[in-house]
């Protein structure tokens, strides 16, 4: 909900691009620090207590920016989201790779199920905003963090993990630093997640930037995570890790022409072709790093292993609107999504380079 409605209540505040970049990637400097301190703590004391950490922080974040004025104001409402936001993933992935069956298999339903979720928010929100406006937009949002810590309150509760001993809650991010393996994976990470930061910044803006209206806007952008749900169901069971698979390869690339060619049709029928090419591609990818740090990552360190391709996600939500907001205030948004889009297949071609090394590193 918050990706269409926070860039639309910025903008009519009148904040600049510039300003509206900065929003989305300023508080990312607080999530990449504390997304590592969560995937530590979930490896120590499960993810159940993070996950309702993270439902009551979303809750007070929703409240918070339906009464928020101006940049500031603006901007703490986003660092609490980011809070939650770095104590939900790394605890969510980790507890979903500890689910019995195949690993591809689960991971790529809650990535589905994720994606629902990604749907009916952006599209209730756009309803929202048309008919009632941003502050009863964030009062829904409100009410649905509460209902999901009583959801959270029904989950099995694990048993407290000791830490390993002799060393503090960063320590045992040194060994996985160490693997190749685990870097290649971050730039997997980074790459997947481009689409997911321009969704929550600057995808909204240039649909209305092409005069759709706010419903409009949610049902186009809700299709990126149709077509993510579409991937990660029908590729759980055949994405493979290794030097040999030209998975990422291939998913990155789509990621990137998505990007590039979005803005060259105002049309719905191009528009919508693009959301969910890069939605499907950003799922694959997104599915395939997650699977490569879990067999990469003993169970023990695997929420450390899965914070690590966080990391990714934050690098990118961090830059990616920060880069475009100056982009499209110096050039015009249309021609910032063209250079994120020859961005994205500098990443693509990297990992091309990378992926044999990786796992040579990883198997030698």
């Amino acid at each position: 909900m918050t990706w269409l409605a926070v860039p639309l209540y910025a903008r009519s505040q009148g904040l600049s691009n510039a300003e509206i970049g900065a929003l989305f990637a300023a508080p990312v400097f607080a999530q990449a620090p504390l997304n590592l301190i969560g995937g530590a703590y979930s490896d120590r004391i499960g993810g159940r207590r993070l996950m309702l950490a993270s439902c009551c922080a979303q809750g007070l974040a929703a409240a918070w920016l339906a009464f928020a004025e101006g940049f500031w104001m603006l901007m703490v409402g986003q660092l609490v989201l980011v809070l939650s936001r770095a104590a939900f993933w790394p605890a969510n992935w980790s507890m979903a790779s500890e689910l019995p069956g195949a690993r591809g298999v689960q991971l790529g339903r809650l990535n589905a199920v994720t994606n629902v979720g990604q749907i009916l928010g952006t599209a209730l929100s756009g309803f929202l905003l048309a008919a009632v406006g941003f502050r009863a937009s964030f009062g829904v949002l409100a009410a649905s963090a509460f209902v999901a810590f009583l959801v959270a309150l029904g989950t099995h509760r694990p048993a407290r993990r000791a830490a390993p001993h002799g060393h503090g809650l960063i320590a045992g991010y040194l060994p996985l630093l160490r693997k190749p393996v685990i870097l290649y994976s971050v730039v997997c990470a980074y790459v997947s997640a481009l689409p997911f930061s321009l969704s929550i910044s600057f995808y909204p803006l240039l649909l209305a930037y092409y005069a759709y209206s706010e419903a409009s806007s949610g049902v186009l952008v809700s299709l990126r995570a149709v077509g993510s749900i579409a991937a990660s169901l029908l590729v759980a069971r055949f994405v493979r890790t290794g030097p040999e698979t030209v998975w990422p390869v291939v998913c990155a690339a789509i990621v990137a022409a998505s990007i590039g060619f979005l803005p060259l049709f105002n049309h719905p029928a191009p528009i919508a072709l693009w959301l969910l090419l890069v939605g499907a591609g950003s799922a694959a990818m997104t599915l395939y790093f997650q699977i490569t740090i879990a067999e990469a990552s003993r169970p023990e360190e695997r929420g450390s292993a899965l914070a690590l391709g966080g990391l990714g996600w934050s690098v990118s939500h961090f830059s990616t609107p920060l880069v475009m907001g100056e982009l499209a205030d110096r050039y015009g948004l249309v021609h910032g999504f063209y250079v994120i889009g020859l961005f994205a297949a500098a990443g693509a071609a990297a990992i091309a380079l990378l992926r044999q090394w990786a796992f040579r590193r990883a198997t030698g």
